[in-house]
Order: C-alpha cells, then structure tokens, then sequence
C-alpha cells in the first residue's frame, strides 16, 4: 500500500510524543547526558529538533540571517543557545502541535518523519533505552533512507548489501546480507556509528 504524504504527517505527532513521555519517565539528569550527535547532549539534541515550536517562519529567518544564511552554523547555535532552556520546556516542544504538523521546506512530512525518528534514536540509543518511534514510522524512515539515496547525503552506500531488519518485517537491496535492529540501520544509513555495522561510502 502506498503511503501518502497526509499519511505520513498523522505519524510525525505521535513520534514526537513518545519520545516526550519516554525522556519524562526518566531523570531529569539524562538533559545532560551525551546523544549520539557528537558534542550536543540530550538537552541540545531536542532544542534542535523542537526550532519550529520556538521560532515562526519570520523570526527564523532572521535568525539565519544574523549568521549569513548559514543553516549548519545556526543549527550549532540554537541548539546549543535553546539547550540551555529548562528541560521540561523543551519536552513541551516535542508534544506542541506546532511539531505534529511540521514539515521543513523541501522534505515534507516524510522529512519531518525522519527528523523525529532519527534524532530520537540519538537519544535513546545512547541512554540505552528502546526506542520510542512505532513500526511504521520507522520502516517509513528506513524505506526513505535506503531507497530514496537519501543515505547518499550521510556518506552511506548500502549498494550490494541485502539490509535485514531484526525485529520489523523489512528489508532492503540483494547482496552482501546484513542484518540488525531496526534503530541501528536508521543510526547506520544516517551516518552515524554502530558496532559491526559498516555502510560507508566506497
């Protein structure tokens, strides 16, 4: 069944909400913990991934103007800035349906999709906590990252390697077989490190 992009938005909400009751469940100490994004802790991580809930179109865009329309610049600067929010503020983000309805220019709601789903995985995976984005969501995202080269764009190529999930029905290529959680192909296919799992590019 093909899924279509008002299908997609229903998800974006829910995954931002679990994520939110997941990261409250917790101590409030795991803000500063470190996520797999590299320098950000978990307070930083969802500072980034809630902008939309704090800045509209015209106050962001002054924002990237102020640093000469540099996204990669603003997005450090933000996340580093808004991090230093109080934490149940930013949980409050993820749950605003500012973020439920979300999509950022050019990606639509599957790019809204994999925004949540992968940067929730940032947080879980380095707090050793299952994750939080459902079934379909994340073979959405895998689907996305894999058969949309999207992968391309992280300094991944999966080509002659047969991706197997283990604990969801999907699978992805013919080759090479590899197979792992769900949440370490998202990781791997987004660039980001896992054990025994190599798909950098040739």
């Amino acid at each position: 069944m093909t899924t279509t992009e008002n299908d997609a938005q229903t998800l974006v909400g829910p995954q931002f909400r679990a994520l939110a009751e997941t990261l409250t469940a917790e101590p409030t100490s795991i803000a500063d913990a470190p996520s797999l994004c590299e320098g950000w802790a978990v307070r930083n991580v969802v500072a980034h991934m809630t902008m939309a809930a704090r800045y509209d179109g015209p106050a962001f865009m002054a924002e990237l103007a102020a640093v000469g329309h540099d996204f990669g610049a603003l997005s450090e600067q933000l996340a580093r800035r808004d991090g230093g929010l109080a934490f149940g503020r930013l949980l409050d983000d993820l749950r605003s349906n500012t973020m439920a309805v979300w999509a950022p220019p050019g990606g639509g709601a599957v790019g809204a999709l994999s925004h949540v789903v992968i940067h929730g995985l940032d947080i879980t995976t380095a707090l050793d906590l299952p994750r939080t984005a459902d079934d379909q969501a994340t073979q959405l995202v895998l689907t996305s990252l894999a058969e949309g080269g999207v992968a391309a764009h992280f300094g991944v190529d999966a080509t002659g390697r047969r991706l197997k999930a283990k604990d969801l029905d999907w699978q992805f290529g013919a080759g090479e077989p590899l197979e792992a959680t769900a949440g370490d192909l998202v990781l791997a296919l987004a660039g980001r490190r896992r054990p025994g799992i190599d798909l950098s590019a040739k």
